[in-house]
């Protein structure tokens, strides 16, 4: 017997309004649903997706990255890290000042974004610079538009103080699973990641948490990914999904992209288990090709990163995921009122 099919009867038992949302997923549950087959895979991601959500909205977040290089976290992934500097050639920038950014953030308004997320690397950050970080938010959010701030590590006074500004959501991402998690970063632990969203929560911030695929990790690694968000209680507000881009100079440069079902089978996966969050697809999307992106809105994701970079990736052209979108029956959030 196919135990997805279990699965599927449970999700039918769970097709009432009122029916909690779980949060004791156990790995099996999760590998088996990974695994799964991908129209049943599918089936269920769509009613999940459907009960608790506008069918068919896609939410517009744009990102942007307010500083640049010289982290002291040795992910294997990132080329910003300190560590792989040599290799990459990507040079050290300061703090974007708050007028430059309010002005990239207007423009992103403009063009549809309802969410504006501003990234700076990890490590200790000058008292000058966090004031300024605080101003940016307090700006983006006079525009009316959700603010959303990634910086590596934070303390429950920053939180607070985050909070006081105004801001909408805090993106820390788990990145991986607890087991496989030291094989990709040695410099901080993933308790400290579970704290700093433990942090951002009770200062009452939103918490977007998510993970990439394509580093090496296996199956259960990814169930294990999920399993500590789906576990989280209440689950994150936003799930970003990556597929790891290679970048040449990082020690994960060698690896293949990840196989676009793979991808989708994440996003579906992740609504399943997650049912109220955004799940957004974000890097690694510019390689699908738009059926691929077509199937991963299929199979539940309803927000994207939206403009020409990821902090210092390549993302899709923005007149291209507008028509996209348009052509798939989609339709963009408004913006929420403030």
């Amino acid at each position: 017997m196919n135990p997805f099919n279990g699965l599927i009867r449970q999700a039918e038992r769970e097709d009432e309004p009122h029916t909690a949302i779980r949060h004791d997923w156990k790995t099996a549950e999760i590998v088996d649903l990974l695994e799964a087959p991908l129209f049943d895979l599918l089936d269920q991601a769509r009613a999940v997706h459907r009960r608790h959500h506008a069918d068919g909205q896609v939410q517009l977040a744009s990102l942007l990255s307010i500083k640049t290089g010289a982290c002291p976290e040795d992910c294997k992934y990132c080329p910003q890290s300190a560590h792989y500097a040599k290799k990459t050639g990507l040079e050290r920038e300061s703090l974007l000042d708050v007028d430059d950014v309010l002005s990239k953030a207007r423009l992103a308004r403009d063009a549809g974004a309802t969410r504006f997320c501003m990234g700076a690397p990890g490590g200790r950050r000058t008292a000058r610079d966090f004031d300024k970080v605080l101003d940016m938010v307090r700006g983006v959010r006079a525009l009316e538009m959700e603010a959303c701030v990634t910086l590596g590590m934070v303390t429950k006074d920053q939180a607070d103080r985050l909070a006081d500004a105004g801001l909408t959501a805090y993106n820390h991402n788990l990145d991986t699973s607890p087991e496989f998690y030291k094989e990709i970063i040695t410099t901080r632990t993933y308790e400290d990641r579970l704290e700093t969203i433990a942090n951002v929560r009770s200062a009452g911030v939103e918490v977007c948490s998510g993970g990439i695929i394509g580093m090496g990790e296996t199956i259960e690694d990814r169930a294990r990914l999920l399993q500590e968000l789906a576990t989280l209680d209440p689950h994150p507000d936003s799930v970003p999904i990556n597929a790891l881009v290679p970048v040449p100079g990082t020690p994960l440069e060698s690896l293949s992209r990840v196989e676009p079902l793979e991808l989708v089978r994440m996003v579906a996966t992740a609504r399943i288990l997650m049912p109220t969050a955004f799940v957004r697809l974000s890097a690694g999307r510019e390689s699908l090709n738009r059926e691929a992106q077509i199937l991963c809105f299929l199979a539940g994701a309803n927000s994207i990163f939206y403009g020409e970079k990821l902090l210092t990736t390549a993302n899709n052209d923005a007149a291209d995921d507008r028509a996209l979108i348009e052509e798939a029956g989609l339709r963009i959030k408004p913006a929420c009122a403030s």
